[in-house]
């Protein structure tokens, strides 16, 4: 390649940047990148559709065509797609959008949609601005200043209007010392709405907000097995920009950077741990607190008015049991403003071992509690709210490897409790369900084939109603040629459904796979598949198998080899 014709693709990849997307992209690599590589896969999907129950489908066939492009320039992805399918033409190309993650040394630079790392009380969405980081040893240090919400402004007389929203702008810093063990980090954040960014009608219903997010976060280490972490945040917001100002000394002290309000709020959220990991057992205790009306303006909705208290656990008892544990429970109604309070926990414990070298067993029990108590009103107790949910799940399994067969044995049990436990509950919302499974694979060395059957049966009781499914499938594949580049699996399939008093089902179903490859550059696909259900209910006049479904499908890739100008090394003599 001519110096001239670098220096070219040079400056097209600089024009190109404010209409693609990259991440991570080092300064100092772009020039060790292969100036243009194409790649990509071309390829056609068609399938044949038919049922005997209706014409459910436009046309019993369908076609797909569809190319995926990537276009390289100096290490800068730009993808392009097209499809073609059932006379509809669609395509897809690099947005007009700009994201760009320079990186030199100890510096790390944002330009366009970026995520920069801060406490999720300050922010957790991604801007479209400009930002800069700076990491050396223990010193950690950032600041951004960019858009955080696009505005969103249809026309009020276009029945399909988005619901309007203003343009968010935002700019925050942060500064940090240490290490994963004994660290302090500080943030800010200020956001606020830009009210002329929509219809002036839009703005009578839509009150324009801003706010002002202190974080701090930090860990302490004082033994190598006892640590302490905690996050926390204050933030200060005026739901409404156009209230009026407060007037008087200390609130003027803030004007610079915040204005206080008759709409202004202060609220905290915040958590702390306490960490332990001493021989074998490891556990942490977690306390949150998230005050009413809790919000910044740069992180998605949270949940607020709560706290919550959690612990877990875990541990290998005799050594031969993996052990774990959790449990939390959850208040809310901090305020004393709510008609009630709720309550709820969670519980839970897993347990897994093994047997010598074939046998693994695997238990486990999930919980969940809810209660009410008084809020601003007495609980009534025909109405109160006390629900209990619990599951039990037992999975043991069998493996047994041989010179000439492989076997592999599963079971699993699983049942769930969701009940009412209001004494005066008549037990309409009271679910019971059980599960049952069993499954077994064989692996025929001598001939590579592989077989596998399963069944599963299923049972759920409500109030006055019993449902049950029991469904068998067997199953084998093998795959054929030197290569082992053809794969032909094939399956069948009984199901069984009742609804108790109302309805008994049945379907009998088949299906074909095979698979072709040619030196991982073409690849076939054919998928068949047909099957016959009805109403096997001999109360009914209809009692057999009398629809039919038939599916069939074929399908090609292409992928490119990988095309382009490369950058010449230069070899050392």
């Amino acid at each position: 390649m001519s110096k001239k014709t670098h220096i070219y693709l040079m400056l097209l990849t600089l024009l190109l940047l404010p209409f693609i997307k990259a991440r991570g992209q080092n300064i100092s690599e772009i020039a060790k990148s292969d100036p243009l590589i194409i790649t990509g896969t071309i390829g056609t999907q068609n399938t044949y559709r038919y049922s005997t129950s209706g014409t459910e489908y436009g046309s019993p066939f369908s076609a797909m065509f569809y190319a995926n492009m990537n276009v390289s320039l100096y290490g800068i992805s730009m993808p392009f797609a097209i499809s073609y399918s059932n006379s509809n033409l669609e395509y897809n190309y690099p947005h007009l959008s700009l994201s760009f993650t320079p990186q030199y040394k100890d510096w790390t630079g944002y330009v366009g949609e970026s995520n920069m790392s801060m406490s999720k009380y300050v922010m957790n969405m991604p801007f479209n601005g400009v930002g800069l980081e700076y990491t050396h040893n223990k010193f950690r240090s950032g600041v951004f200043y960019g858009v955080l919400q696009k505005a969103i402004n249809d026309d009020p007389a276009d029945p399909l209007a988005r619901t309007p929203q203003m343009r968010r702008v935002g700019w925050g810093f942060k500064i940090g010392y240490g290490t994963k063990k004994n660290y302090l980090d500080m943030y800010l954040l200020r956001a606020f709405d830009v009210s002329s960014s929509i219809r002036e009608q839009y703005r009578e219903s839509l009150a324009a907000q801003e706010n002002i997010v202190v974080g701090v976060k930090g860990c302490v280490t004082p033994l190598s097995w006892l640590s302490f972490t905690a996050n926390a945040a204050m933030s200060v917001f005026n739901t409404d920009k156009s209230a009026p100002k407060i007037e008087n000394d200390k609130a003027e002290e803030f004007d610079k950077i915040f204005t206080p309000r008759y709409s202004s709020l202060a609220r905290f959220a915040g958590d702390a741990s306490m960490n332990l990991s001493y021989g074998g057992v490891d556990a942490s205790v977690t306390y949150k607190f998230i005050q009413p009306d809790y919000k910044s303006l740069g992180t998605n909705y949270m949940s607020n008015n709560y706290h919550s208290l959690g612990v877990t656990l875990s541990t290998n008892l005799f050594k031969k049991i993996a052990f774990s544990g959790t449990f939390s429970g959850q208040s809310d109604n901090l305020s004393n403003e709510q008609l009630y309070t709720t309550h709820g926990y969670v519980y839970g414990a897993n347990a897994t071992t093994k047997i010598g070298k074939h046998i693994s067993l695997t238990a486990a029990y999930n919980g969940y509690l809810q209660n009410q108590s008084d809020g601003t009103m007495h609980v009534n107790d025909t109405t109160r709210i006390k629900r209990r949910t619990s599951s039990f799940t037992f999975t043991p399994q069998y493996s047994l490897e041989g010179e000439t067969l492989g076997h592999t044995v599963a079971l699993s049990a699983s049942m769930t409790d969701n009940k009412d436990l209001n004494k005066f509950s008549t037990g309409e919302s009271d679910v019971k369900s059980l599960a049952l499974g069993a499954s077994y694979g064989m692996e025929v060395k001598p001939w590579e084939v592989d077989f596998d059957v399963t069944l599963n049966h299923q049972q759920s009781k409500g109030y006055k109603s019993k449902y049950t499914s029991d469904i068998a499938t067997f199953g084998a594949s093998r795959s054929f040629l030197k290569e082992k580049n053809l794969k032909l699996s094939a399956s069948l399939s009984l199901v069984y459904n009742e609804v108790e008093k109302q309805s008994k089902s049945m379907s009998i179903g088949g299906n074909l796979n095979a698979t072709y490859s040619i030196k991982e550059v073409h690849a076939f696909s054919l998928q068949a598949g047909i099957n016959k259900y009805g109403d096997v209910n001999l109360s009914r006049t209809r009692s057999k198998l009398d629809d039919t479904d038939v599916n069939v499908t074929f399908s090609y890739a292409y992928t490119l080899p990988a095309f382009g100008i490369k950058r010449k090394v230069k070899v050392e003599e």
